[in-house]
Parts: C-alpha cells; sequence; structure tokens
C-alpha cells in the first residue's frame, strides 16, 4: 500500500485538466492534487479555489520550485509537452504528460536522457481502464480464436479556427489528437509493434490540420488494425476485436463516461444484426483516477511503471510513419 500520498501539481489550468484529471486525481487512492499554475495567479487562485486546490502560482516556473510537489501533470498544448516536462523533471519532478508526449519521435527522444530516478508517462488513460484490462484478458483467453483484425473509429466535429486542435504549427490535427488513441489499441490487443503503415489524409484547406486520416497497420502474422479518425465528422467512437471464432465490440472505447458503467460485447456472429450478442457490463470507474493511481504506485515503488518514456517514443514513431505514408503515397516500414 501506498504509505503518503503523492502530492500533484498541475501545470496550466487547461480545460482537460480542469474537467477530467484534477478530479480523477482527487478521487484517487494515491494522490492529492496540491497545487496548480497559471500565467496568470488570478486565474490560478480561482480555479484553485473552485477545485479544493491547496496551493495556486503565476507561472509555471513557482511551481516546479516547489519542494512539496512530487509529481507534475502537464496537460499544455503538445509543442509545450516535452520542453515543460524536461523543465519538471530537472526540478526533481515525476511527470505525467498528456498525450501526444511531442510533436515527432525525434524530440520525445529527448526524455530518454533525462535522470531514470524520476518517471515520464504518457497520459493514457485508456490503457487503466476497466474495459481496456478486461478487453485485453478475453483476447488473450483465446475466446475470439486468434485476433487477426482491429477496427477503430473516433470522430468529432470542431471547425473552430481559435481551437488550438485546428492550429497546425502546434500539433493539432486528427492524429494527434485522438489517432493516437486508435493507433494505441492496435500495439495494446495484439501486445505487439507494427511492421508497417500506409495512411491517408485529408487535410482542411484553411487550417493545414488532417481533418481525416485513415490508416492500415500491419502488426505481421496476418494481423491488421484499420481506423479513421477525423475532426470534422458526426461524433463517434468504436472498436472492434475481431477473432477466427469470434468479434469484441468496445462501445465507448476512449472517452469512457467518469463514474458511469460501460458494456463490452461479444458476438459469434451466428445471427446477423448482433442478434447474439453477449453483453459484459463492466462496472463504474473512474478512467483518470484510475491512471492518477498507476502512476502514483509506480511513484510510491509499490509496482513498476508499465508504460514510460520509451513507450512514449514508439508511439510518436507509428505516428510518424503515418504522416510520412501520405506525404509519400506508400508504405512505410517500422522495422
Amino acid at each position: 500500500m501506498v504509505q503518503s500520498k503523492i502530492r500533484w501539481g498541475i501545470v496550466s489550468t487547461a480545460r482537460i485538466g480542469v474537467e477530467k484529471v484534477i478530479p480523477g486525481i482527487q478521487r484517487s487512492q494515491t494522490g492529492v492534487a496540491a497545487a496548480i499554475a497559471s500565467r496568470g495567479l488570478d486565474k490560478a487562485r480561482e480555479t484553485a479555489d473552485r477545485l479544493g486546490i491547496e496551493k495556486a502560482y503565476g507561472s509555471y516556473e513557482e511551481l516546479l520550485a516547489d519542494p512539496e510537489i512530487d509529481a507534475i501533470y502537464n496537460p499544455l498544448p503538445n509543442h509545450m509537452h516535452v520542453p515543460v516536462t524536461v523543465q519538471a523533471v530537472e526540478a526533481g519532478k515525476h511527470v505525467l504528460c498528456e498525450k501526444p508526449i511531442a510533436l515527432n519521435a525525434a524530440e520525445a527522444e529527448q526524455l530518454l536522457a533525462l535522470p531514470k530516478d524520476k518517471l515520464v508517462a504518457e497520459g493514457f488513460m485508456v490503457r487503466a481502464h476497466p474495459q481496456w484490462i478486461r478487453a485485453r484478458e478475453i483476447v488473450r483467453s483465446g475466446a475470439l480464436g486468434e485476433l487477426k483484425a482491429i477496427q477503430t473509429f473516433f470522430s468529432y466535429f470542431n471547425d473552430d479556427p481559435t481551437n488550438i486542435r485546428n492550429n497546425a504549427d502546434i500539433g493539432g490535427g486528427a492524429l494527434m489528437d485522438i489517432g493516437c488513441y486508435t493507433m494505441l489499441a492496435g500495439r495494446y490487443f495484439f501486445d505487439a509493434e507494427p511492421q508497417r503503415v500506409v495512411s491517408l489524409i485529408d487535410r482542411d484547406p484553411a487550417f493545414g490540420t488532417d481533418r481525416m486520416t485513415s490508416a492500415l497497420l500491419d502488426f505481421g502474422s496476418n494481423r491488421h488494425l484499420g481506423f479513421t479518425v477525423s475532426t470534422q465528422l458526426a461524433p463517434y467512437q468504436r472498436i472492434q476485436l475481431v477473432g477466427t471464432r469470434k468479434r469484441l465490440e468496445i462501445l465507448i472505447p476512449f472517452n469512457a463516461p467518469q463514474g458511469e458503467s460501460v458494456q463490452l460485447r461479444l458476438d459469434d456472429g451466428k445471427l446477423l444484426a448482433d442478434g447474439g450478442i453477449e453483453p459484459e457490463t463492466i462496472a463504474a470507474c473512474d478512467q483518470y483516477a484510475e491512471l492518477a493511481d498507476v502512476f502514483g504506485r509506480a511513484v510510491s515503488g509499490v509496482e513498476p511503471l508499465p508504460y514510460g518514456a520509451a513507450d512514449a517514443v514508439q508511439n510518436m514513431k507509428i505516428l510518424d510513419a503515418i504522416f510520412a505514408s501520405a506525404d509519400q503515397d506508400g508504405w512505410v516500414s517500422l522495422s
């Protein structure tokens, strides 16, 4: 058991932190949201008072210098992920950084040179959610037969020119924002790495971002992951895990509602129109609290960190290859 709670400092008042991650930390068993920083003290203080956070700072540097803070959560825009994470580790803090960890693999590799006594992880909360863990248990049990195909789809509609997700210069676009999740599903459920990728990208003529990206990833042994992600389509998300005997469907694989139950659906396909589905309910949980606890137990030395900086670099290498495939109009090897 963790003997004392990890004291978290949150860098910025970004929406994902305020609405999702900070409440998750506050619900976690291992941590407490102890401080928050913004570019102005008034904003930080208002957010801290609203969320019941003890300390507020008017600069990121002040927060990083606080000796009472053990770990930093970094939800800054993508182009600030690596620079601020490096600063935090050099200040003696462990860091949980929002995804994607960097703008590209070369930038992410800077994290591999940081002191190894401080943990760095990419904030993929989905890997901590019991529905992903249970789905992989089903795959590993052989209930699907041989898992051969994974199909994933993730979309929402956002054409706001002021939204950072529509700013190409700082890592906006569908692949970086949500394609990282659909790609990750292949690594997680196949328990393997892709050998090559091929992709198609549709870019917004005004923003320059990829507003729709589709990709096919070859995991070897005739195992394929196919996905489409978009920032300008009707909101939808799904994962289909299809084996030689059965299919497993994850209904809300990425934005699972905090504190609500979710459902997996197992289907042998004998009755069309989903007539043979066997549902399994996954109990209510908060995937952000679960992630905070995974990281907190690692910081406390209770359990090893399952996914660290090297895993984050690998994620960026795959995303780089997907972009490169569209530019080169062909397969790109990852081996």
